[in-house]
């Protein structure tokens, strides 16, 4: 049996959150094809068609599926469902919306967040905060899965050649309408596909202090701005920055937490990054224990310094 990929995507083109998990269904075993839903979104399933490894990328295209609302997404992958030993999501918001109505439809227990697959019927999933790792084999027909996108490596979004198939879209069954959206502008790069992250936590004291330390640091190093979820409940940064468990999930080449203690669920989202960087006054602060590099110093000092050595 082929293995099925729901591709995020604006309707021009793919987003990152997608190669992650076609590496993820690679693992399962069989072909790999990649469903693209939205609305006059060939340019998206042309560049599904590049990505390598993929097989097949299977286009709906109507009104209904341009802003990806759950319901809608989640009867036109059922529509198709019935051809797949396994559907994959990215365990992004979009995702986690849309799995668990399909799971339930077909009457399957969901496999959440995955960061291994082991076999085609087990995989390793994180469990207490990252704390622990499960191992859940499934025995279920169709096995649906979300993805933790920082558990693998992208897909090459060059070098394939897959075919682009239309398939019939599913009626829009009007139980949700898009009204708007109010996205924030930003120059610096999106928090979950940055190479560079600087985290600010509750010890910053303030959100004029938050600005006045960390942003310098972020625009010297071309980097995304992060926080803590003390610093968001405090008022210091808005919440689409919350790294952490409840936050985003984050793995980027080099993080960078000042002021930040190291709670679990803190720790839960960013110590997966490649080089952790840690200041902190707290010589007994546990983001210590997972952190490369750690320098115990205070931060209103330290940061400044640290911009201008830069």
């Amino acid at each position: 049996m082929s293995v099925l990929v729901i591709a995020e995507h604006d309707n021009a083109s793919i987003k990152g959150a997608t190669l992650n998990t076609v590496t993820a269904a690679a693992a399962c075993g069989g072909d790999v094809h990649i469903l693209v839903a939205g609305h006059n979104a060939g340019a998206a399933a042309q560049a599904a068609a590049q990505i390598a490894g993929v097989a097949k990328v299977i286009h709906a295209d109507a009104a209904g599926l341009e802003h990806g609302l759950a319901e809608n997404l989640a009867a036109q992958v059922l529509a198709i469902a019935s051809n797949y030993s396994h559907i994959l999501f990215p365990a992004t918001a979009g995702g986690k919306n849309v799995a668990p109505r399909v799971a339930a439809k077909l009457d399957v227990a969901q496999i959440s967040d995955i960061t291994k697959v082991v076999s085609a019927d087990t995989f390793e999933r994180p469990i207490y905060a990252g704390n622990a790792i499960a191992t859940v084999q499934s025995s279920d027909s169709v096995k649906v899965i979300t993805v933790r996108t920082t558990g693998f490596d992208a897909a090459a979004a060059t070098g394939g050649s897959a075919a682009v198939e239309t398939a019939a879209a599913t009626a829009d069954n009007g139980k949700s309408s898009f009204v708007g959206s109010e996205i924030a502008k930003s120059d610096r790069p999106e928090l979950t596909a940055a190479k560079i992250i600087v985290s600010g936590g509750r010890a910053l004291g303030s959100s004029e202090k938050f600005n006045e330390v960390i942003t310098p640091l972020a625009d010297k190093l071309g980097a995304a701005i992060g926080a803590s979820r003390a610093a968001v409940d405090a008022g210091y940064a808005p919440n689409d920055l919350q790294v952490g468990q409840t936050g985003k999930i984050v793995a980027p080449q080099l993080y960078i937490a000042a002021g930040i203690s190291g709670a679990i669920q803190h720790l839960a989202g960013m110590k997966d990054s490649k080089v952790i960087v840690a200041i902190n006054k707290d010589p007994e602060a546990p983001i210590f224990s997972v952190a490369d590099y750690g320098l115990e110093a205070d931060l209103f000092t330290a940061v400044p310094e640290l911009v201008k050595a830069l």
